[in-house]
This record gives structure tokens, C-alpha cells and sequence, in this order.
């Protein structure tokens, strides 16, 4: 099956797949961190924003929104979703926009989708780009030395008539700058069952080396992946939520090769 197959053929799977995850505290969490740490504007990215939940809870919040994704079944449904905020079809490494906005997020450990150090690079120049002054980045990763491959997160819901099974696992070597991210869907009804998996090559990093991509640009701050209350990253935890605050003059201060240099890549 193709890389992007598995999203593409059950978009409309997508929802079910993700119906675990409190988009409305991971929302809250980086609201309350942008009146902390933004410039007071209330314009918003949403990068890889599949079907459109988080944006659902910055429009509530008064925000104006775009979404930003590379499948359009998905940005179909978004689009019904929330009416009132704006779809790109685009690859984050890549976009530009018509005008920089103060927030950008990307939910779900979707930067990891950048697949390679130098694209996660392009997309954080891009990101710096699309801020306006003060502007805020909010993401959360996973760090590719903390990673268990024995482990899983699995769910099961019903939907119509059929019971889904669904679980994602990240998987790492040891070794480069790929993980990878297993998926499976099990679909039982009375008449069949049908099964779909995959795996997405994603970007492999650490915590400290994707600091120093992000230090160039941004004020970085590294906290707890903990949608409940702010509090400070524990050195123990492979999650982290990234708050990333745009430095002025970035680009004339320190040029892209010294940012790659410092990784050695």
C-alpha cells in the first residue's frame, strides 16, 4: 500500500480513528499558552490539520483560521466541518502565505510527517516566515532515543454496524534520521472482516538536536506533553509540547548552514 493510501482510502475513517483524543483540552492547552507567550493577535495556521477538530475550538475562541494538509479527502471534510475557516492544499515544508498570522500549531506529532532533517529544516524556516512579530509556534514531538518498539497504543470503537479496531506504534532502529509510524484498522461487521495497514516514514530526532534547528529562530521552550496543566518537561519523557517564540532578524543573525552545521547533516 502507498504511503499516503491508507488516509486517503478511509478518510472517512479518520474521525473514528482519532475519537480518544480531547481535541477540545489539546485546543485549550495551546490557547492558554498563546495568551502567555503570543503578541495578543488572534490569527491562526493549522498545519497537517486533517480533518479540521482543532480548528473547530480556535473558531469557538474567536480566532480566524486557515488549515493547512496534502490529502484533500481529509480537507473536504474539514471544510463541512468549519465553514467559516479557510483550506490549503499544501505540504508544510513548502507553503507561503498571503499574510503571516500569530499562531501556528500542528497537533499530533504531524511534524515528524517532514520525514527528513533537511525538510523538518525547511519547514521551521518556513513556520519563522509566516509569523508575524512575537508570533508563536506550538507543536509536540516524540524524541527518537526515548522510543519503545515494543509499544502500542491500541482502541476499539463501534460505528453503524461494525466494530474498528485501531492501533499506531512508533518504530526506530537506532539508527538515521527515519522512524517509522505503524497503523492498523481492523474492521469486523456479521458479513466480513477486512484489515488495512500501513507505515509512514517519519522525520528521526532528538529533543536537543531539535532545539538547535528551532534556537535560530525561536525562543524555545520545552514543556510537558500534559493537556491538563503547564508545567516543565521531565527529562525521563520521550513527549514533549514545543512553545516556540519568533526571534527577530533570524535569518541575517544565522544563516541556514550554520543551523545544519550544528547538527552535523
Amino acid at each position: 500500500m502507498a504511503t499516503n493510501a491508507l488516509y486517503t482510502d478511509l478518510s472517512g475513517y479518520y474521525d473514528l480513528m482519532c475519537c480518544d483524543i480531547n481535541y477540545l483540552a489539546q485546543s485549550n492547552t495551546v490557547l492558554r499558552l498563546h495568551r502567555l507567550f503570543g503578541n495578543g493577535g488572534k490569527t491562526h495556521l493549522d498545519l497537517a490539520c486533517g480533518t479540521g477538530p482543532h480548528i473547530q475550538h480556535f473558531l469557538a475562541a474567536g480566532y480566524q483560521c486557515t488549515g493547512l494538509d496534502l490529502n484533500l479527502p481529509m480537507l473536504e471534510i474539514a471544510r463541512q466541518r468549519c465553514p467559516d475557516a479557510h483550506f490549503m492544499l499544501d505540504n508544510m515544508c513548502h507553503f507561503t502565505l498571503s499574510q503571516p498570522v500569530d499562531l501556528i500549531t500542528c497537533f499530533l506529532y504531524s511534524l515528524h510527517y517532514t520525514a527528513q532533517i533537511n525538510a523538518l529544516q525547511q519547514c521551521i524556516t518556513q513556520v519563522y516566515t509566516a509569523l508575524k512579530p512575537g508570533g508563536v509556534f506550538c507543536f509536540n514531538a516524540v524524541d527518537k532515543n526515548k522510543i519503545c518498539n515494543l509499544s502500542a497504543v491500541s482502541h476499539r470503537t463501534r460505528h453503524l454496524d461494525s466494530l474498528f479496531e485501531f492501533s499506531s506504534a512508533w518504530f526506530y532502529s537506532g539508527q538515521g534520521e527515519q522512524q517509522a509510524l505503524r497503523l492498523s484498522i481492523n474492521k469486523t461487521d456479521s458479513n466480513q472482516n477486512q484489515y488495512w495497514q500501513d507505515e509512514h516514514s517519519m522525520v528521526a530526532i532528538s529533543f536537543d538536536e531539535l532545539e538547535a534547528l528551532l534556537n535560530p529562530y525561536f525562543e524555545v521552550h520545552r514543556l510537558a506533553h500534559d493537556y491538563e496543566c503547564i508545567q516543565p518537561w521531565q527529562v525521563d519523557t520521550g513527549n514533549a509540547l514545543f512553545v516556540c517564540i519568533k526571534r527577530s532578524e533570524a535569518d541575517d543573525l544565522f544563516p541556514d548552514t550554520l543551523i545544519s552545521d550544528s547538527l552535523g547533516y
